[in-house]
Formats: structure tokens, C-alpha cells, sequence
């Protein structure tokens, strides 16, 4: 029986040295990416439901739970070279979904009711799509992509504009179904990306993290 060899690892040239990619790597940006297309699918369904199937609204609940969870997990495995950036994206998603929990625990309608009928409360759940923003300009920045640069300033000026009542109810409509179909535009988009620049340079990680020792 003839024994395979692994084909030898590409060796890259960072700013501060050489380095390669690992399996490992490749495996936290799949999970990262399956993150997000949960995240993208689970709110252009709750979206769709909000929009067009009011009667279904009970499902948006879970729904927004799988987003959490698929935001929270991408947020876990992004390659972000600022640590304390990625630190900060990580607590405004504790921030939202400990308020999103509260206020499905505690008030006597639905969350999406909650939400709507009380805008100050995007103040506590609004932190989830803070640090989904911030995932949004990472991507915008990092690979000029059209949908994030849209989707950076749409998300804050629709929560925005829900908190302080100067949106009419059409615009507020529309910005949601557009930022529903851009999520899965973006979504779609990462999913069939290459893997080695959403890993970056290794040798900025190592640089950075031998600096704070």
C-alpha cells in the first residue's frame, strides 16, 4: 500500500515574518462563515415574517435566538487584528442578548412587540446589531465590499431613527427588507470566498501578541 504525502504548506510573507496556514485556521473561518449565513438567514426570515406574515410573529423570537447564536459564534472566531475591538464587539453582543433575554422573560408581549412598542429598549438589544456593525465595517474595510459599506451606515441610522420616531413607517420598511436582502447578499458572498485573507497575516497576531508579553 502506497502512503500519501501532504502536499508542503504555502508559506506566506507577512509585515513581521513568514508564516502558514493550518488546518485549524481554515476550520475557525468555515465556522466563522457558517456563523454569519446563520445570522443572515435566521433575520431575513424574522424580516420576512415582520414584513409580510404578522401572524407568524411569535416565530421571530427563535429566530433572533439563532441569529444571537450564530453572530456570537462568528464573533468568536473572527480574525480581528485590534484584540481590544474584538474584545469590544464580543461585550455589546453579551450586552444585547442579556437585554434580549430580559425582556423575553419579562414583558407580556413578544420581543419584536416589545421592541417595536418600546424603541428605548434597541438601547439594551440594540448592542447585538452594534457588534454586528462592527463585523460589518471589519468587512467593508478589509475587502471594499459594496454590501457592508452599505449595510455600516444603514443598521445605526434605522435603530437610530426607530429610537428617536423620525422615520416614517414606510422608510423604516424598506431599510429592513434592504438590510435583510444585503445580509444575505454578504452571507452568500463570504461562503464562497477564499480562505486565506479572512485569515490575514499571522505574523501581525504573533507580532502583537509577543508585544503584550
Amino acid at each position: 500500500m502506497t502512503q500519501q504525502i501532504a502536499p508542503e504548506a504555502i508559506i506566506y510573507q507577512g509585515q513581521f515574518g513568514e508564516f502558514t496556514i493550518t488546518p485549524g485556521d481554515r476550520t475557525g473561518v468555515i465556522i466563522y462563515r457558517t456563523g454569519l449565513c446563520v445570522a443572515a438567514l435566521s433575520f431575513a426570515i424574522g424580516s420576512a415574517i415582520v414584513l409580510f406574515a404578522p401572524n407568524y410573529l411569535y416565530l421571530v423570537t427563535p429566530l433572533f435566538a439563532c441569529f444571537c447564536l450564530g453572530l456570537g459564534v462568528s464573533l468568536l472566531t473572527i480574525h480581528i487584528y485590534l484584540a481590544a475591538l474584538h474584545k469590544v464587539l464580543q461585550i455589546f453582543w453579551t450586552i444585547g442578548t442579556t437585554s434580549a433575554v430580559f425582556f423575553t422573560a419579562y414583558s407580556h408581549s413578544s420581543l419584536p412587540a416589545s421592541v417595536y412598542n418600546q424603541p428605548f429598549a434597541l438601547l439594551g438589544v440594540g448592542f447585538v446589531f452594534a457588534a454586528l456593525t462592527g463585523i460589518y465595517f471589519k468587512e467593508a474595510f478589509c475587502f471594499n465590499r459594496l454590501e457592508t459599506k452599505l449595510l455600516t451606515p444603514l443598521v445605526p441610522t434605522l435603530l437610530l431613527g426607530h429610537i428617536l420616531n423620525v422615520l416614517p413607517l414606510q422608510w423604516e420598511k424598506v431599510m429592513l427588507g434592504s438590510w435583510a436582502i444585503l445580509f444575505i447578499i454578504f452571507g452568500l458572498r463570504k461562503a464562497v470566498q477564499a480562505i486565506p485573507p479572512d485569515i490575514g497575516d499571522k505574523s501581525v497576531f504573533t507580532h502583537l501578541q509577543n508585544s503584550h508579553s
